[in-house]
């Protein structure tokens, strides 16, 4: 299909207006037609060594599905995908597809690459929508049980896999709805929260169990999930302990964690209030300190919120920002404000304790630290105040120690994160696995997939061939 052609450009999906987007929850982008995808998918070279394949953590056969959509077969392009990725319509919205499969793609060297991501996602929202509501096919019942361990990107990977193979699955979320970081941390004009859903029940449909409420390592722990007669378990529940930059004043009212109040707004329908009653803090003139994917979701919620202001504080410069390029553009377009090589030093308070404004330092970028990145440094004598009313502290998280306090035979790094074999998950302990940001620390949805992924085919292994 890539032969005799004229060169079509990139198909661009359309979005809201920023003007409006900006007040509203509703998802900016709005999707490509069935016309517009089977367009962009003829810009497919088909390659015989597909590099984009390469580039995806989870090994999605692109040429296979984007053929299909170019053929006008999109039930065919929906089962290439569920071949390899249980969540092609959460990975089609927020895996960064610019540093992984697009990032490889050879009609990028000389234009701009298929849009992979754009089509993954139409062929799981056409599914979703018009398709036959098939669920993908599974193995014969082989009698084993897994437990798995929270419900983000990581648990939910590992439950469709092994729910292919023909194990019997049961994920455990502490909190009241499963999907992880996808429903209590991206926020809806991202990732809509239906979509996770219906993902999640195309796993119920496939034979998964869902224990929601269900603390492992309070309410039970995990050697009792063995007596229970689990023959193995998967522990994926990511670093939701929040980090804070123990500044004075950081306790100031005002002052949220990222965690906090993402997991207001989009879990618990915060934004929603007084029809969901779920208070969150609205502020006027609102900071959000950190420059990463998160920091840009707090920001955007802020001003849909009804922000007057919404300002990015962070200590490097704009090239070292390390949020998805895409997610610095619609903040921008959004009217939201970067603060750069600006670092924060204390919070000052009112009489009644409520944040009023806070000191910063101008920096300057000095030699690189160990990340590669230029280290910030403060410049002497810079200071100056940002009167504001609420702060969102996104500077990182932690992995929180419930589960592996019950646990003392897991063998964990100095920051408390799981140590798992990187090419199979295994722990210390035996029958348990372990991948995702608990063994990483923050990273991506695809990434913690691809973990799970690895995850899975090592625990089948287990289960049919022994430790």
């Amino acid at each position: 299909m890539a032969e005799n052609k004229e060169k079509v450009p990139r198909v661009k999906m359309p979005e809201q207006d920023p003007d409006v987007r900006r007040r509203n929850f509703e998802e900016v982008p709005l999707g490509l037609t069935p016309e517009m995808a089977m367009r962009e998918a003829s810009r497919c070279l088909q390659c015989k060594k597909p590099a984009c394949v390469e580039g995806c953590p989870v090994s999605v056969d692109i040429p296979g599905f984007i053929n299909r959509i170019f053929s006008n077969d999109f039930s065919g392009a929906i089962s290439k995908l569920w071949e390899r990725n249980a969540l092609p319509a959460v990975c089609g919205r927020v895996c960064p597809q610019e540093a992984q499969c697009e990032g490889r793609c050879i009609v990028g060297k000389k234009d701009a690459p298929v849009a992979i991501g754009s089509l993954e996602r139409f062929a799981a929202d056409y599914e979703r929508k018009k398709g036959s509501g098939k669920v993908p096919a599974v193995a014969q019942k082989t009698g084993k049980k897994v437990a798995v361990i929270g419900s983000g990107p990581s648990g939910l990977t590992v439950a469709g896999d092994l729910l292919l193979k023909g194990h019997e699955v049961t994920i455990f979320e502490a909190f009241h709805k499963p999907g992880g970081v996808l429903v209590y941390g991206i926020p809806e004009f991202r990732l809509p929260k239906e979509i996770v859903a219906s993902e999640v029940a195309t796993l119920e449909k496939m034979g998964a169990k869902i224990e929601c409420n269900f603390v492992v390592g309070a309410s039970v722990t995990i050697d009792e999930l063995f007596s229970e007669g689990y023959d193995a378990v998967y522990i994926g529940v990511g670093a939701g302990l929040p980090r804070f930059m123990n500044l004075p004043g950081e306790n100031l009212i005002g002052i949220y964690s990222a965690n906090e109040y993402l997991t207001r707004t989009n879990l618990m329908k915060g934004y929603l209030f007084p029809e969901y009653d779920t208070p969150i803090a609205r502020g006027k003139n609102v900071v959000v300190l950190g420059a990463g994917n998160v920091a840009m979701d707090s920001a955007r919620t802020a001003m849909r919120l009804g922000a007057e202001s919404v300002k990015v504080v962070y200590r490097r410069s704009r090239e070292e920002m390390p949020a998805r390029a895409e997610e610095l553009h619609h903040a921008e377009e959004e009217k939201i404000e970067f603060v750069l090589l600006t670092n924060p030093t204390q919070f000052f308070g009112d009489a009644n304790g409520r944040l009023v404004g806070m000191e910063c330092l101008k920096m300057e970028l000095g030699e690189p630290d160990a990340s590669g990145r230029r280290r910030p440094v403060p410049v002497e004598g810079s200071e100056f105040r940002i009167d504001c009313d609420l702060v969102v502290v996104s500077v990182g998280s932690n992995a929180n120690p419930l589960l592996t306090n019950s646990t003392p035979d897991i063998a964990l790094t100095r920051w408390g994160n799981i140590i798992g074999d990187p090419v199979t998950g295994k722990t210390s302990k035996r029958g348990v696995w372990a991948g995702g940001d608990i063994v990483t620390g923050m990273a991506t949805v695809i990434l913690a997939m691809g973990a799970g992924r690895a995850a899975a085919n090592s625990m089948h292994d287990y289960l049919t061939l022994g430790w």
